[in-house]
């Protein structure tokens, strides 16, 4: 697990710097707030409420970054304010939370933005759980929540905004539909099904700390989409909550809330948090529950009991979240993982399009941007996949199946590099075969997804003739391109509920 995290290829140093910049953000946050004279409680919170700034906007330009993050304070106040005025009327208070649950997951049909606002509200709700927030201490927590998101802002946006000097990164948003059909219709259905089992059980379990329960079945959901990425993403919750208890026992517990090495460990877990999230949910996990360990620390009432309850708790929110997803309107891998691929290959199609437009003499294309985009959306191929490619998934064809899917897909992605790379060369000169070659390709594109990848189609695809050995690289990257896109005709040509793609 430490290789994974580690080891991990980092281009431009960019998970460094994200982690990095988030320890300067939080970190400061968390001093002003002393400085403000807040107290422990009015700490917590403004660096959680900066933590949450940080990690949760995901805007593709760094304008809209600066909007969201303003937005942060009007989605958590109110509820805050809601979350402590409901502190002594338990019913009101979890027909209100489930509501969140549900809304906040409904939110994501308004793209990263409105990710970002769920999430905030969510946990702006969970921390008033967590801190056992009072109407009295309203005007306290107000005030670390602006100033923490004022100063994480910042950070980010003054002191070392690193994204100015980026081509924006498209982050691809949910599979479309109306109505049920709609996924993030279908998960915030789920979500509250699996938040309500959470809290009730939870709440059986300890009438103090039921939240970690619903908290948990939230975090499961956030950044699924399928039935099966939320199995895996629950299995990789649990593992990490184990590992992060089972450290906490080792650290957390003997230091017993002292300041100075309490205050590194904290810095640690922050940086480990956000240098993992991108490679490890387990590692991320595992952070995340140090951090909460040490934070009990600190409030002095942690100890080997507590961390049991942890456990239990968080074991209570990912039954909850797998039954939802499994009986509730599930959303099948399948599914997602066609609409995922489909976008992936129509963004081949266009890439393939603008490069040819390049070489042929067009001033005004840029395939550059695109080959962002098919790099963003093969991300979330390989994450619709991973639980048929999970080392624990016992159907070994559709296991083979799906990875020579994906290993297609680089092939793809691999190709496509090259000729923008090529195309970008202001020496390139129009060639007729190239031409020839990218109406080909987009043939090939068209037949794959032309009719929902469906096998009569795929039967008009053939593996191309060799070309001689002279071809400029340009043809021979579209030759590639063409003869991996008929190789994906066979692992595509199954029908839904195959070895394929039918988790």
């Amino acid at each position: 697990m430490l290789k994974r995290v580690f080891m991990a290829p980092d281009p431009g140093r960019a998970r460094l710097r994200f982690a990095t910049r988030a320890v300067l953000g939080i970190g400061g946050a968390v001093v002003l707030c002393g400085l403000a004279g807040h107290s422990l409680v009015g700490a917590v919170t403004g660096g959680l409420a900066a933590l949450l700034a940080l990690f949760t906007v995901t805007d593709a330009t760094v304008r809209g970054q600066a909007v969201t993050t303003a937005l942060l304070p009007a989605v958590g106040l109110p509820v805050l304010a809601a979350a402590a005025e409901l502190q002594d009327h338990p019913v009101a208070r979890d027909l209100t939370f489930l509501g969140v649950v549900g809304a906040g997951v409904y939110a994501r049909r308004w793209g990263p933005r409105g990710h970002s606002l769920g999430v905030f509200a969510f946990m702006t709700f969970f921390v008033a759980q967590f801190l056992h927030a009072t109407t009295d201490r309203l005007p306290e927590l107000y005030a670390a929540v602006l100033l923490s998101v004022l100063t994480a802002a910042a950070v980010r946006f003054g002191l070392w905004c690193y994204e100015r000097r980026l081509p924006p990164a498209p982050v691809p948003a949910p599979p479309g539909g109306t109505g049920l059909a709609r996924v993030t219709t279908r998960q915030a259905i789920q979500a509250t099904a699996g938040a309500g089992f959470a809290l009730v059980v939870g709440q059986l379990v300890s009438g103090q700390r039921w939240y970690w329960a619903v908290g948990a079945t939230w975090w499961i959901f956030v950044n699924t989409t399928s039935r099966g990425e939320t199995l895996v993403r629950g299995f990789r919750r649990v593992l990490g909550t184990v590992a992060g208890i089972g450290l906490g026992l080792l650290v957390a517990v003997p230091l017993n809330g002292a300041g100075l090495p309490t205050a590194v460990l904290l810095t640690a877990c922050v940086f480990g948090i956000f240098y993992s999230a991108a490679v490890s949910y387990t590692w991320m996990m595992l952070c995340v529950t140090l951090l909460a360990e040490l934070l009990y620390g600190l409030l002095g009432v942690l100890d080997p009991a507590l961390l049991a309850l942890r456990l239990a708790e968080t074991g209570i929110g990912a039954l909850g979240a797998i039954l939802a997803v499994l009986l509730v309107l599930p959303v099948t891998t399948h599914t997602v993982t066609e609409a995922w691929i489909g976008r992936a290959l129509r963004c081949v199609h266009a890439c393939t399009a603008e490069a040819a437009a390049r070489l042929a003499g067009s001033p005004s294309v840029d395939p550059v941007s695109r080959v962002t985009e098919l790099e963003q959306l093969l991300g979330r191929v390989r994450l619709s996949v991973a639980p048929l490619v999970h080392p624990l998934n016992p159907m070994l064809g559709r296991k083979r199946r799906a990875r020579r899917v994906l290993a297609l897909l680089d092939d793809c992605a691999r190709e496509i590099r090259g000729l923008v790379a090529i195309a970008a060369d202001p020496q390139a000169s129009h060639d007729a075969r190239l031409a020839a070659a990218c109406r080909r390709v987009e043939a090939a594109v068209e037949a794959l997804i032309g009719d929902g990848l469906s096998a009569g189609a795929r039967e008009h695809i053939t593996v191309p003739a060799p070309r001689p050995p002279a071809a400029e690289a340009a043809l021979a990257h579209l030759h590639g391109l063409e003869r991996a896109l008929a190789e994906l005709a066979m692992p595509l040509r199954t029908p839904p509920g195959s070895p394929l793609v039918g988790a």
